[in-house]
């Protein structure tokens, strides 16, 4: 105790002379604008450094088991999945350089894209994650996103040159269309804003045999993706009293809280179908 007052005593000047800088300093920050702006301008160039340090750090220990999982499902070869692919009617001909057909005959409908997540929410009603690839990359609104195993998390909803936001599947607001795989009933999946882990599916007959660990894939009326992808399994099932509907509680196949690659889907066609619903729209 002793040697902690002689040292006290000894640097008094010093530490006294640290207490009224930091006194002035405050001062200074607090009550000047200019002088507030600026440090705050620098305390956000050291915070970022720090954050860009730990990303590159964190990336490290996770982007091993990410690159295997992405060579394993690599951007060529998901390209070449039959599920991108539609036949050609051979009644007829058509002649055209800018879809490109495989040898058996079929064309291509679907295009996938990877990118890498750079920022992302799991906590909010409405989660969005960014990722780096924009317009001049191809990437528009309104395309499917897939995780790097194949499974849907969000679909792109706002492009710049370099960046684009995905609203992902936990957000309030984003109801998509699935299907169970074994009985092929048509439902409505959506977040209730609870668990990150878990979706709600919807419009499922009481009379369908639904069983626990049951697969739900994309159904066939979106225009962002191809249909049949992983979505989740079947957590738990309970019954609607007012309805002769389930209420299934749905697992994601992907980790939302640790998206690091994603695949943008592109529909080569979904212009033109687009189009062809708005004219019929206005018609009706």
């Amino acid at each position: 105790m002793r040697n902690i007052f002689l040292f006290i005593r000894r640097f008094f000047t010093f530490f006294t002379f640290l207490l009224l800088q930091v006194t002035a300093l405050w001062f200074l920050f607090t009550y000047n604008r200019f002088h507030r702006a600026k440090g705050l301008g620098v305390g956000n160039q050291i915070t970022g450094w720090f954050n860009t340090q730990y990303n590159t750090v964190e990336d490290y220990f996770k982007m091993k088991e990410e690159n295997r999982r992405i060579h394993k499902l690599n951007d060529s070869l998901m390209n070449l999945l039959p599920a991108n692919f539609i036949r050609s009617d051979t009644s007829t001909h058509l002649l055209t350089d800018s879809i490109p057909y495989d040898t058996l005959g079929h064309y291509r409908q679907y295009r996938q894209r990877v990118a890498q997540v750079v920022y992302g929410t799991v906590n909010a009603e409405k989660n969005y994650f960014q990722i780096n690839k924009g317009s001049k990359d191809g990437i528009k609104d309104d395309m499917g996103v897939l995780s790097s195993e194949g499974s849907l998390v969000g679909k792109v909803i706002n492009v710049s040159p370099n960046f684009s936001v995905v609203m992902s599947l936990l957000h309030v607001q984003n109801k998509v269309n699935v299907l169970v795989k074994k009985t092929k009933s048509s439902g409505t999946i959506e977040w209730d804003a609870k668990d990150p882990r878990f979706l709600i599916l919807k419009n499922i007959p009481v009379s369908d045999s639904i069983l626990k660990g049951d697969t739900i894939i994309t159904g066939s009326y979106s225009l962002s993706m191809p249909p049949g992808k992983m979505v989740g399994t079947v957590a738990e099932i309970n019954k609607d009293p007012a309805t002769n509907f389930f209420i299934l509680k749905i697992k994601t196949a992907a980790n939302f809280a640790d998206l690091q690659q994603v695949f943008i889907v592109e529909n080569l066609q979904h212009d033109e179908q687009e189009v062809l619903l708005e004219d019929t729209k206005k018609k009706m």
